[in-house]
């Protein structure tokens, strides 16, 4: 028996392969380097291809979710609105969701999420939800109905880098809840909805808000202090947020395709720099704490910072990172449902004697 089921290979796939030793993820082959010129749309049409149709390009792609994104609009419900305006994000999105018809589509989910985190970060504000533009991309878009003007291009960019480098990362505890649905055919709507259940633990897609709450609280201690103030928490058994990984053991790809593009950013190049500054004192501190150990930096330091440059605020976080990760939910379940088997593992008795 493997705790959490680490070292278990429990699927067969064509859509992702990682390199721990390496640092690098391939995505159907594509290195996540070169994910980045292809954006958002392309790395979809690039996963999505011979699931969801052949021959799938960016173009394919970037029609299709615009249709969606106005048809998901128009669906939008006042009893959803209101209700969105009352729960926490996490929530909200979890009711459009499970609004979807068990006939969606793979690009009406992927729309439904967009349009939805945007009119929930307008809910919040009390103010009305801004129509989608079908003739923009999806960062652009989303950005557009978030914030209710265009948004700014190195800030599409940026998010676009996001989407595209963040879309499919193996089997997670999401895109394995996707593939456990899909595998008993139940709807490429319930794997979505399940996927996202999954997603919002502060151990999986939950982490990038808590991760920039560990920031601020760093950047707040003087420089000269603040191994020292490092070394306490790790003493004391308390995680920091944003450092370590159980695939990752150095240098993750997808951290450094976001750096470059938070590069960009005058104010939030700044915080690169603390970053930078964070992770030199982390190595330091855990060395003296438990020395030959290693705590490197993740993913998710980057994506906070990213995603708080671009203005969203850290409660939604999580929805936005679903936007681009729903790409990868829908291929798994694809993939699942056209070859595999329904997963059943068995499981060890270890309670009071039976009989």
């Amino acid at each position: 028996m493997s705790e959490g089921l680490e070292g278990v290979v429990a699927a067969r796939t064509v859509l992702s392969h990682t390199d721990s030793a390496a640092g690098m993820v391939w995505v159907r082959g594509v290195a996540i380097p070169d994910l980045v010129p292809l954006g958002f749309e392309g790395t979809v049409a690039l996963l999505w291809n011979g699931f969801a149709g052949d021959g799938l390009t960016g173009g394919t792609i970037r029609a299709r979710f615009g249709a969606a994104r106005t048809a998901a609009f128009e669906r939008l419900t006042p009893w959803w609105f209101a209700a969105a305006a009352a729960r926490p994000p996490l929530e909200a999105l979890r009711l459009a969701l499970a609004e979807q018809p068990d006939a969606s589509t793979p690009e009406d989910l992927v729309a439904a999420l967009t349009v939805a985190v945007g009119a929930i970060r307008r809910a919040g504000g009390g103010t009305a939800p801004v129509p989608p533009d079908p003739d923009l991309g999806t960062a652009a878009d989303l950005l557009r109905m978030t914030h209710g003007a265009p948004a700014d291009p190195v800030a599409i960019q940026a998010l676009d880098t996001y989407f595209a480098v963040m879309a499919e990362s193996g089997l997670s505890g999401s895109s394995f809840t996707a593939r456990i649905i899909a595998s008993t055919h139940a709807s490429l709507a319930a794997s979505v909805l399940g996927a996202w259940c999954a997603f919002t633990g502060p151990r999986h897609g939950g982490a990038p808000g808590p991760t920039l709450d560990m920031l601020d609280a760093a950047a707040a201690v003087p420089d000269d202090a603040l191994e020292d103030w490092l070394v306490a928490k790790l003493a004391a058994g308390e995680r920091l947020m944003g450092f370590g990984h159980r695939v990752f053991r150095g240098n993750d790809p997808r951290a450094e395709a976001m750096r470059t593009a938070l590069q960009r950013f005058g104010p939030a190049a700044a915080r690169v720099a603390f970053a930078a500054r964070l992770e030199q004192a982390v190595g330091r501190a855990i060395a003296r704490v438990k020395p030959g150990r290693a705590l490197p930096p993740n993913v998710e330091v980057m994506a906070a910072l990213l995603l708080d440059a671009v203005g969203f605020p850290r409660a939604a976080f999580t929805p936005v990172f679903a936007v681009g990760r729903s790409a990868g939910w829908i291929a798994h379940a694809l993939e699942q449902r056209a070859g595999g088997r329904m997963i059943r593992p068995t499981s060890e008795y270890v309670g009071p004697p039976a009989g």
